[in-house]
């Protein structure tokens, strides 16, 4: 194909995945009630002890809460349409084991971020309360919508990133970037990583939410350096086996 003909192949690949967003977000305007309700629950948690509410800090904040929703729901109900459009628009340009990777890392990505995600909406509230609880009982929570929604999102999405990532590890190893007992030698400083990014999505304070992350996120690493350490043996055997059958003349 030609520049022109890739430049004309991107415009309608992104215009199916902005009529799919758009799409989709107007579902998501249906749907911001029920996610709002179940935003607003650690909120009603914490307003049993001490005056709390959820507020807007202008005449529009409602309402621009209620379409940031439905953009964030947009964009993950529509998550096949454009995800599709994505490699429908790259695959001709791989090789058959390059699609191969791909696909098999599509596959194992979607999963686990999806599974991050619920652990990231697993801990957020008792993220939000153990914060709220630093104030005393006299004081009150006026949590600001915008602030609170960005709060959550960015923890939940940051906890579905990282559930993906020993993913990258392999697909590391399976390029032949990385070797699988190079991996495993650095475990100690992928604990210590894990740990201080438990820390950091989740107050030092609250050590069951962290070890709620953390410790998931350990068995997938150790999982990863598993599946890179037997397809370096696989791939060891096979390489021997290769060179036992073939003759000198044949190498030479």
């Amino acid at each position: 194909m030609s520049l022109g003909a890739h430049l004309l192949e991107l415009r309608k690949r992104l215009f199916r995945i902005a009529l799919g967003i758009l799409v989709g977000a107007a579902v998501g305007f249906f749907l911001s009630d029920p996610v709002l309700t179940l935003l607003r629950g650690p909120i009603l948690e914490i307003a049993s002890s001490r005056n709390a509410s959820l507020n807007y800090d202008s005449i529009t904040g409602a309402f621009d809460l209620r379409i940031r929703i439905a953009l964030y729901v947009g964009v993950l109900i529509s998550c096949p349409i454009w995800l599709y459009q994505i490699f429908a628009f790259i695959m001709p340009a791989l090789s058959l084991k390059e699609k191969r990777y791909t696909l098999g890392f599509f596959f194992s990505a979607i999963p686990l971020f999806l599974a991050g995600c619920a652990a990231g909406f697993f801990v957020f509230p008792h993220i939000v309360e153990l914060l709220a609880g630093f104030a005393s009982a006299e004081d009150s929570a006026l949590i600001q919508a915008s602030y609170y929604f960005d709060f959550v999102m960015k923890l939940v999405f940051a906890v579905g990133i990282a559930f993906v990532l020993p993913v990258f590890v392999v697909l590391l190893n399976f390029m032949g970037v990385i070797s699988g007992t190079a991996i495993l030698h650095g475990w100690r400083v992928a604990v210590l990583l894990i740990t201080m990014f438990c820390a950091i999505a989740t107050p030092a304070a609250d050590v069951f939410s962290m070890f709620i992350l953390a410790i998931p996120m350990t068995v997938l690493y150790f999982v990863a350096v598993t599946i890179a350490i037997t397809r370096d043996r696989w791939l060891a055997k096979k390489t021997a086996a290769l060179l036992t059958t073939t003759s000198p003349e044949q190498l030479s």
